[in-house]
């Protein structure tokens, strides 16, 4: 009787230490901070490698889609995008009977896709290693980590198959923007003069939207150079802000400066200084949002690939405008008709003026956090803090979304209209985007309910 009694609890106590195993490594493991942190060292490798913003926009939608693919794998709350986004096909399923880490096979997805997308390749690779080490240092049984590592792979490589379809490839090969000669259009600005950036992303596929044009903004004013018209009004107007900004607008305007590449001269010395880029400021605010309310893999996964899908969609739709209306810049206008020796805040980016793209792509990524957390979500900004600037509080994402637009009019590198319409148009792809995107099956439920009725 002792001697089973004895068996018993040795079995007993096995057992326990088993599940009690088994759970350790699944609270270490099933952790969102493995999506944070691999989200994060894309953008490292974005900012080091300096992608334009609708080029970072890119990659930030393809590896978050990915991760979230991934991530919701097996969960009967969420939905696929397939059958969603344009020419997204069917993705690959987890097998049946095997176990996996969802927040594994994610990051597998996420560093995988960017991987194939980046060129600093060797950044994400010393990264992955890391983290690989990390979940097999939870106690991840070996069998879970290699289901969760191909499983990871085998969504990559779908996602990384789809994206060699959306004519990217083909815009590197197409004539560069002819600069001409009329008194109004877009003219590089110093320092570097440099070409215009992307000027055939209109011709990449949409994510949601139909079209590049499905949001066309209103026309922006007329140029004129007669004083009394309404082009040189706004011109006059950013000018007379330009001379006389207060300490607050100065912050204001640098802390959502969010140019990639800014062009810095020391006598004979010119040098580059990379920053975050402006759809990278907003995936970052996304993973503050996330943490501050505890979202877990899913959740997280999701509020991703919502705001890059809106990311990526906004870029295309306003460059189709900025190279179709090819606004000249306040800087070059200025120069040329009010004062020669007028120098913007900020350094002018070297695209064309209409529409503002900041204001666009914050407003949309409002819009879709403001789905996701709420509309009263106050939070502490500190995305510009590792770029040596002060963290700035906001009420709301809207309130941060109006914030980053008017910077544009106090760095002296937009008009009003192209803000206000920008807002507008960022507002519109915003709101389509939270109407046509399903991410969760009760959504979709409630919805066939309500057209039935």
């Amino acid at each position: 009787m002792k001697c089973s009694y004895i068996i018993f609890l040795v079995g007993f106590l096995f057992v326990s230490s088993f599940v009690s195993a088994t759970k350790n490594w699944k609270i270490t493991a099933e952790n969102p901070d493995y999506i944070h942190r691999a989200v994060k060292v894309v953008t490292d490798v974005i900012v080091h490698d300096i992608y334009s913003p609708p080029v970072a926009s890119r990659i930030y939608a393809y590896i978050t889609i990915a991760g979230y693919e991934a991530a919701i794998a097996r969960n009967e709350k969420y939905m696929t995008l397939a059958g969603q986004l344009h020419q997204l096909k069917t993705l690959p399923k987890p097998a049946v009977g095997k176990e996996y880490s969802n927040s594994l096979a994610s990051v597998e997805a996420i560093l995988t896709v960017g991987r194939s997308l980046i060129a600093s390749e060797e950044k994400i690779e010393a990264f992955h290693v890391q983290l690989a080490k990390e979940f097999k240092d939870s106690g991840m049984p070996e069998e879970v980590f290699q289901n969760s590592v191909v499983y990871g792979k085998q969504v990559a490589a779908h996602i990384i198959a789809w994206a060699a379809q959306d004519n990217y490839s083909q815009t590197r090969s197409l004539s560069r923007f002819a600069v001409n000669d009329e008194a109004g259009s877009w003219k590089p600005t110093p320092p570097r003069y440099m070409p215009a950036v992307e000027p055939n992303w209109n011709k990449m596929r949409p994510f949601l939207i139909d079209s590049a044009q499905q949001f066309k903004p209103l026309p922006p004013p007329t140029f004129s150079t007669d004083k009394n018209s309404p082009f040189f009004e706004e011109a006059a107007k950013v000018y007379e802000t330009g001379l006389k900004l207060s300490a607050e607008q100065t912050e204001v305007a640098n802390f959502w400066d969010c140019n990639p590449f800014k062009i810095n001269i020391s006598g004979h010395v010119m040098y580059a200084t990379k920053k975050i880029s402006p759809g990278g400021h907003w995936i970052n605010i996304t993973s503050i949002a996330c943490k501050a309310v505890n979202a877990d893999v899913a959740q997280s996964a999701e509020a991703y690939a919502f705001v890059s899908i809106a990311l990526a969609d906004c870029f295309i739709s306003c460059w189709d405008e900025k190279y179709r209306s090819n606004v000249i810049r306040p800087e070059t206008f200025i120069n040329q008709y009010m004062d020669p020796d007028w120098v913007p805040l900020l350094q002018t980016p070297p695209f064309p003026e209409y529409t503002s793209g900041h204001s666009v792509v914050s407003t949309a990524s409002a819009a879709i956090l403001s789905k996701l957390f709420g509309d009263n979500f106050s939070f502490e900004d500190s995305t510009e803090v590792e770029f040596e600037l002060a963290p700035r509080h906001f009420k709301s994402f809207k309130s941060a979304a109006e914030e980053a637009a008017i910077s544009r009019f106090y760095g002296g590198i937009h008009y009003m209209p192209s803000i206000e319409n920008g807002m507008k148009e960022g507002y519109s792809i915003g709101n389509f985007i939270i109407k046509r995107l399903r991410t969760k099956k009760e959504e979709l439920t409630n919805t066939k309910a309500v057209s039935r009725k």
